[in-house]
């Protein structure tokens, strides 16, 4: 029987010479997401969103509290239901959201792998076709290349959605938000460093570099966030400080 392990975002490695090593084999002969120790032994490099998760994410942590009290909004107590459980069901159910949102941005990021691939997806036409045609009006045709895998010396790896290097490039990421209004899609710093360590990594330091930002509500809804060369050399700042800083506190160079 074969056993499919999804690793975590913490759990994202990748080897010296760039191939993701998302999971290591057990002790019984079953894949497990690969850990700090196995890392050491085996001498890889954390994920860029490994070492941007050492700095606090206001944006996600208000949505997360939000999700927790519209799960206890819908959830009513049951009359002898004690506190303490009734606070790990809300939180519970909280968390399914979550799960669920991650599915589905997993699903699109998928498809829209295909799409730059060749591929259409029936029931995913809608996000294919919406962000083909907005990067192709905002970009133009250049030779697009989908999920690319590298490792930098400076001790850090990451996967692409989508990139180009014709002249100095252009370096594209995918994210999947539940939004209807085009002017109310909120950018954070941590969608900077990301893109600004992205172009380190493939050693385009003047690419050009964009958030795409997916509707999972309206399905088509597409909006493009170009960064500005200041902001993503303020974003390769601050992405260098939290490699050292992350390198030092785990000891993993």
């Amino acid at each position: 029987m074969s056993i499919t392990v999804r690793a975590s975002e913490s759990s994202h490695w990748y080897t010296r010479d760039g191939q993701p090593k998302y999971t290591v084999e057990a002790k019984n002969g079953q894949p497990r997401n690969t850990t700090l120790a196995d890392a050491r032994k085996l001498n890889l490099v954390p994920s860029v969103t490994t070492i941007i998760g050492c700095a606090a994410k206001p944006g996600l942590e208000a949505w997360k509290l939000n999700q927790m009290m519209l799960a206890a909004m819908t959830l009513p107590r049951a009359p002898d239901e004690a506190e303490e459980l009734y606070v790990q069901r809300v939180i519970k159910d909280s968390r399914e959201h979550a799960r669920a949102a991650a599915q589905r941005g997993t699903e699109v990021h998928t498809a829209l792998e295909s799409w730059y691939e060749g591929v259409m997806i029936a029931n995913m036409a809608d996000y294919q076709l919406g962000v083909g045609e907005e990067v192709k009006k905002h970009f133009g045709e250049p030779t697009w290349v989908a999920e690319k895998s590298f490792a930098n010396d400076l001790g850090f790896g990451g996967k692409l959605d989508l990139h180009t290097e014709d002249g100095d490039g252009i370096v594209i990421d995918f994210k999947t938000k539940e939004f209807t209004d085009p002017e109310k899609v909120d950018v954070y710093d941590e969608h900077l460093m990301q893109l600004a360590a992205y172009r380190l990594g493939l050693d385009l330091p003047y690419a050009r570099c964009a958030n795409v930002f997916v509707s999972v509500t309206e399905p088509g809804l597409v909006v493009i966030k170009e960064w500005s060369q200041e902001d993503l050399e303020r974003g390769e700042e601050m992405f260098y400080h939290l490699l050292k800083y992350w390198q030092a506190k785990n000891k993993h160079t």
